[in-house]
């Protein structure tokens, strides 16, 4: 597996994760941390990751 995809992957897996913390876990209660903030950290990881795994395949092909 190349660098861009596995970057591709990656990112869209954590951003789906991301996605179903932010829309799903607004009522858990964890000490801390609040599940929706790390669900829109998550989501902004995930993209980058995904713009990363673009830019890769963009400049060698994948």
């Amino acid at each position: 597996m190349s660098k861009a995809r596995g970057n591709l992957v990656e990112g869209l897996i954590t951003l789906m994760i991301g996605l179903g913390l932010w829309l799903f876990a607004g009522d858990v209660e964890v000490p801390l941390v609040t599940l929706t903030k790390v669900g829109v950290v998550m989501m902004c990881v995930g993209g980058a990751l995904v713009a990363a795994g673009f830019w890769r395949a963009a400049r060698r092909g994948i």
